[in-house]
């Protein structure tokens, strides 16, 4: 190959899977033009990850994972050397693709005690979907350590706060991952865990000691690649203690990338960069090309979501040496011929996630009070029930009422004086809790008149919550002053039905929260 060449194939360009017949054309052509290496696939221009503010509609495409298919089979004839095709499947295809398996969120796996098989036959799942569409790359798992509950971006893709069992369950996912021949991606070195920015929009800046962050940011990475990994994906983050008191993003940081990660941990292998897209540092670099000369002079092997790759070509062919260039290309193109070596071609279906989301829902299930005898009177008294962030029944309250019958209110069609109004007799009330969104932002999009009203019969009423979502919503109730809290964490349908059952007094919850909440005593 040609100098330029090789310097194609370090380029990763994002390949969107609802793009019009026009951009499919010009991404042919991009790959044939310029020897592009590997492709990360999104679900479209519109997705969250090329969208950060939300103005675009997403528009559904139940046949997505067929387009997916064709777009591969196609890109691939584009292209002169084999495609790697990556994709972001942490809990499953349904991360990009609609109508596709999806299996529970990494913080649900944190909660599970032991029982890392479980973990291991998620990675094994999704790694099985991954091949159906010729993908080779699942960019995963998060090997962050998440401490913070404000995390805008991390949160609940982590195992959890416990370094040790983050390493544990993200080994477990690797495994699993690998036994399906699929490659994996530990990420946000140096670790994205304690951050309160969203590094889609701005460049987080984490003020920790090195002896600290040697302590908790970098340990798990430590670990993993111990262990033995495929590759490193360096995120969007800076961290002065490392870059001599200078907010550098690690993407662009010699001193993380080449004296941390490759002298200091000894690792050898490929480098990726988180999407190069990402406004905490696309907008710090106007001129085009320049960011991917960067990223790679500091040690990115594969430019991830590179916007400019015939600039960025030119730019690195200029100013690189021959051995910064081949050894990179080296690097990628031992996962490249490990990848495509190791895929064969399958004709199985994707694997339908239900029954072993239901062995995950029976083992991480959590009683924070684990009070049995409290549930079961409660039930023998009588109550109410509310359910709040969806417009319908849940599968939850339907199941409980085939064996005991109730009132149930919804905050989707009453007010919250009309439900105050219709409870005003009852004193328990099983409250069914399901945020619209698994991120923080705005409150998790629970309106502020529906955090009220569980604030207030907490205060004056006997109240037991089921969570169907992520634990730190609990940061925004008083949630310490209710009778019982159990979090469901998910609110798939087999996730509902066995959490009917433990109300039900049928079954236990054997979960631990793998995070801590802080209570706000103002409330």
């Amino acid at each position: 190959m040609t100098p330029a060449e090789k310097v194609g194939q370090l380029f990763m360009p994002a390949a969107f899977i609802n793009d019009s017949e026009e951009e499919i054309q010009q991404l042919e052509t991009l790959i044939q033009k310029h020897h592009i290496g590997s492709l990360c696939f999104f679900h479209s221009r519109a997705s969250a990850a090329t969208n950060f503010e939300g103005k675009k509609a997403i528009v559904y495409n139940k046949q997505s994972f067929d387009t997916l298919k064709k777009l591969i089979i196609r890109y691939q004839k584009a292209a002169k050397f084999p495609l790697l095709i990556a994709i972001d499947a942490e809990w499953g295809l349904a991360m990009r693709i609609e109508n596709t398996p999806q299996y529970p969120y990494a913080i649900t796996l944190g909660a599970i005690v032991g029982n890392v098989d479980l973990i291991r036959q998620v990675g094994k799942n999704i790694a099985h979907d991954c091949k159906q569409a010729g993908i080779h790359w699942n960019l995963a798992p998060v090997a962050d350590i998440n401490i913070n509950p404000n995390n805008p971006v991390i949160g609940y893709r982590s195992f959890g706060e416990n370094k040790f069992k983050v390493v544990e369950k993200a080994l477990a996912f690797m495994e699993g991952t690998k036994s399906e021949n699929v490659l994996t991606s530990i990420k946000h070195f140096p670790g994205h865990g304690d951050t309160a920015t969203d590094s889609h929009l701005g460049l987080p800046i984490l003020l920790k000691t090195e002896e600290v962050l040697w302590d908790t940011e970098l340990y798990s990475f430590r670990e993993l690649i111990t262990s033995g990994v495929d590759s490193v994906m360096v995120g969007h983050l800076a961290i002065p203690a490392l870059t001599y008191g200078e907010p550098i993003p690690a993407t662009i940081s010699k001193d993380i990338i080449q004296k941390i990660l490759r002298d200091k941990l000894g690792y050898n292998g490929a480098v990726i960069s988180d999407a190069l897209n990402m406004h905490s540092v696309a907008k710090l670099f106007p001129t085009k090309g320049e960011l991917e000369w960067l990223a790679f002079d500091a040690g990115i092997d594969v430019l991830c979501f590179a916007e400019h790759v015939a600039e960025g070509i030119e730019f690195i062919v200029k100013n690189t040496t021959v051995k910064q260039l081949e050894d990179s290309f080296q690097r990628l193109w031992v996962l490249k011929e490990k990848a495509l070596r190791a895929l064969t071609e399958s004709t199985d279906n994707l694997i339908n996630p239900d029954p072993l989301n239901q062995k995950i829902a029976a083992e991480c299930l959590t009683n924070l009070g684990n009070n049995k005898t409290y549930i079961s009177n409660f039930i023998k008294e009588g109550f109410a029930g509310l359910v709040i962030g969806k417009d319908t029944n849940s599968r939850f309250f339907k199941d409980i009422a085939t064996v005991h019958p109730f009132q149930i209110f919804s905050t989707a069609f009453r007010t919250k004086e009309e439900i105050k109004s219709g409870m005003v007799s009852n004193e328990n009330v099983l409250i069914a809790l399901y945020p619209p969104k698994v991120k923080p932002q705005n409150n998790f999009d629970l309106l502020e008149e529906e955090l009220k009203l569980i604030n207030d019969f907490i205060h004056n009423k006997n109240v037991v919550i089921y969570l169907f979502g992520n634990p730190y919503v609990l940061n925004l109730v008083n949630f310490d002053k209710a009778k019982e809290i159990v979090l469901v964490y998910q609110d798939f349908e087999v996730f509902q039905t066995n959490a009917a059952q433990h109300f039900l007094g049928n079954c236990n919850a054997p979960g631990r929260l793998p995070v801590t909440l802080m209570q706000n005593e103002s409330l």
